[in-house]
């Protein structure tokens, strides 16, 4: 006819691939702008403390007496300390030291945490009962005073077998992994009482699958989301506890500037000489700050029930 017109065949777009769960997960990690900034914060830290020596290659021991307890200069853009050695140096290499301890101590309290907790979750009987009655015990005792009673007990012996920086890192990094894994094994055990439970395991199971299968293959991969949460957080706790005992005096020896010694030098000349304490304890803050911002975000970018 005339004046009309023949309309033209929809066609449809061809179904959009789903997306991978990588892929997924960083899509709703990217909208969390302040766990964003974050790991740009912390990533400008770690890259700070690893390639700083190569910018600023000033040996930490360098001793000058003319230039003590000055403020920040050309010279000295964080500073001197009451000998005279300069701040950026000391700080790039105790930072090295302090998130080496924080990581590692993460690492030992999340692998003892997986392991307790996953044979309280698939133990049916008595297990499950006495390795939460030895979590319980661990979480109602006193940790500080008893990180003071274990460095004064086993300081000297480990010292002798590892040396001196290497013997107080193997006893700071059991001590803090040692009694913080506690969290961690409570989560792990909850996730698998839960999983266990899920169609997919009796599916598995019916076709005859072992324990060792079902959870490596099918209970822990799906654990895995709060536990990466929880041990991001305990990063950050463990940085805490070495700047602790650093400040307390019973860390590192003086001769090894982490952040925590640093602030425990200081604390003595904080009215002549407060840049001394600023530059590390901001180290120290915006490192703990970031790690819990990026826990945040991994908290909503692992949870399937969360809308992003």
């Amino acid at each position: 006819m005339a004046g009309s017109t023949l309309a033209s065949p929809s066609v449809e777009a061809p179904p959009r691939a789903p997306a991978s769960p990588g892929r997924e997960t960083w899509r709703r990690f990217r909208r969390h702008r302040l766990a964003l900034a974050s790991v740009a914060v912390l990533a400008v830290l770690v890259m700070g403390v690893l390639v700083g020596g190569l910018v600023w290659p000033v040996a930490i021991d360098d001793i000058d007496f003319a230039a003590q307890l000055q403020g920040p200069s050309w010279d000295h853009p964080f500073g001197t300390d009451d000998l005279g050695q300069d701040l950026l140096a000391r700080m790039i290499s105790g930072g090295r030291i302090s998130l080496a301890v924080g990581f590692v101590a993460m690492a030992v309290a999340s692998v003892i945490g997986i392991v307790v907790g996953a044979l309280a979750g698939m133990s049916r009987r008595l297990l499950d009962p006495a390795l939460m009655w030895l979590t319980d015990l661990f979480l109602s005792l006193p940790q500080l005073p008893l990180l003071l009673l274990v460095i004064y007990l086993f300081r000297d012996t480990l010292k002798a077998v590892f040396g001196v920086q290497g013997g107080v890192f193997v006893m700071i990094v059991a001590v803090i992994g040692g009694l913080r894994w506690m969290p961690v094994a409570r989560l792990v055990r909850a996730q698998f009482l839960t999983l266990r439970e899920k169609e997919f395991v009796e599916a598995a199971r019916s076709q005859g699958a072992t324990t060792g299968h079902l959870v490596r293959r099918h209970i822990l991969p799906n654990a895995l989301g709060p536990v990466i949460v929880a041990a991001s957080i305990e990063v950050s706790a463990a940085i805490i506890a070495e700047s602790t005992l650093s400040f307390l005096g019973l860390g590192f020896p003086p001769d090894i500037p982490t952040w925590g010694r640093l602030l425990f030098d200081a604390k003595d000349h904080l009215d002549v000489a407060p840049h001394w304490a600023l530059f590390p304890g901001a180290a120290i803050f915006l490192t703990v700050l970031s790690i819990n911002f990026i826990g945040d975000g991994l908290r909503d970018a692992l949870d399937p029930r969360r809308v992003l």
